[in-house]
């Protein structure tokens, strides 16, 4: 079954569901289809296109942002799976001061790198084995987590998800720029 992206009221992502969770919101009206990817659905008495991306018909305030914590697949992501020593590809993540010289496994002091270059670090200071960070490692920004959690995006999510490479502008009204297709109420 596939995914749909779910938006808040306000066009802003919340997360990404099941194909079969973001029909039913529809159907209850507690949901609007923004995007549909051409997969039709079919009941007895209903036939229905797949949503895509669906947009909350009411503003679901989030508390606090999701904390993502410096998991393998997380590191790779922020360092776009390139070694942060010498730019191949990464297969390792690395502790910059290493823990058994008291460095902690967060942001600011674990980075993607190389078989290479990890072996080549050991336990040692990066300066100590003659290497050099390209980058300084940092917490990820907001909109982060939503790329952890989205993965690989489909095409239709590109232009409401931040960082995506689509910039997203207010339209006149200062909402969302996009026009709603046919059957689409806008709100």
């Amino acid at each position: 079954m596939g995914r749909s992206l779910i938006l808040n009221a306000s066009f802003e992502p919340l997360g990404v569901i099941a194909h079969r969770r973001a029909i039913v919101l529809v159907l209850r009206e507690k949901a609007e289809i923004v995007e549909r990817n051409g997969a039709l659905y079919r009941s007895e008495h209903l036939q229905m296109e797949a949503p895509s991306v669906i947009r909350l018909r009411y503003y679901v305030h989030v508390p606090h942002r999701l904390h993502v914590a410096p998991s393998r697949k997380a590191v790779f992501l922020r360092d776009g799976h390139r070694c942060q020593y010498c730019g191949r590809p990464a297969e390792n993540v690395d502790h910059v001061l290493p823990r058994s010289r008291g460095g902690r496994h967060v942001w600011d002091n674990v980075v993607a790198a190389c078989r290479r270059c990890n072996g080549r670090k050991e336990n040692k200071l990066p300066g100590e084995a003659g290497l050099r960070l390209h980058r300084r490692p940092s917490t990820p920004g907001d909109g982060f987590w939503l790329r952890l959690l989205v993965g690989q995006a489909e095409r239709e999510w590109l232009p409401y998800l931040p960082g995506a490479g689509h910039p997203r502008t207010p339209g006149p009204s200062g909402g969302h720029p996009r026009t709603p297709g046919p059957g689409v109420r806008a709100g």
